[in-house]
């Protein structure tokens, strides 16, 4: 995790797979890297494997106060989840759930990262996580990346082994950052002129 010092704008990333050497950390690793290039950005991941999350329906925890906290004062997030069974992972849901009703996922810029070992991808998760992005009333970006073949992707030692399917990862987060940059940044510099 990355402390958001004074930094205006700060973007979480909810990893939506707690298999040890999953395939959906080493894809948003990339987004994660193509962040980090931003002096002016913080970032901060939610590794839902760091969290006691309860099941919709058990009293809220500690962790549930902790990640609906850290995902409120976020300026942008990024959501990135494996497909199973044809839609987005219960991890990825569980999450979700984890943050309120209203959600304070609501009027955040989300954008969108699938990965799947099929050959068309993870656009059903992708179709369906959307929805539900939509419905808490979260802003969902435009072109959401789906990755296929994934297991097939990176070498032994993690690098990816295709330069266009890894330019077109990094490109989700400059999405982000250039929505971030056209539609919030001047709305938070008006309100810090107003404030002084």
């Amino acid at each position: 995790m990355t402390s958001k010092s004074k930094k205006n704008i700060h973007i979480i990333a909810i990893l939506g797979s707690v298999r040890p050497h999953n395939y959906t950390s080493k894809v948003l690793a990339l987004v994660i890297d193509e962040i980090k290039k931003h002096a002016d950005i913080s970032f901060e991941l939610i590794d839902p494997k760091d969290y006691s999350l309860p099941l919709p329906g058990e009293e809220n925890s500690v962790a549930t106060e902790t990640i609906t906290n850290i995902v409120s004062e976020a300026t942008g997030v990024i959501l990135a989840t494996p497909e199973y069974h044809g839609s987005y992972s219960s991890v990825m849901k569980l999450v979700i759930e984890n943050l309120g009703y209203p959600s304070v996922l609501a009027g955040k810029p989300v954008a969108l990262l699938g990965v799947a070992a099929g050959q068309i991808g993870a656009i059903k998760a992708i179709e369906h996580l959307s929805s539900v992005c939509a419905h808490i009333g979260a802003v969902v970006l435009p072109g959401p990346v789906s990755i296929a073949g994934v297991h097939r992707l990176f070498d032994e030692k993690g690098r990816c082994k295709d330069k266009e399917i890894e330019q077109r990862v990094r490109n989700l987060a400059n999405t982000l950052i250039n929505y971030i940059r056209r539609h919030i940044c001047p709305r938070i510099a008006l309100e810090e002129m107003v404030r002084q």
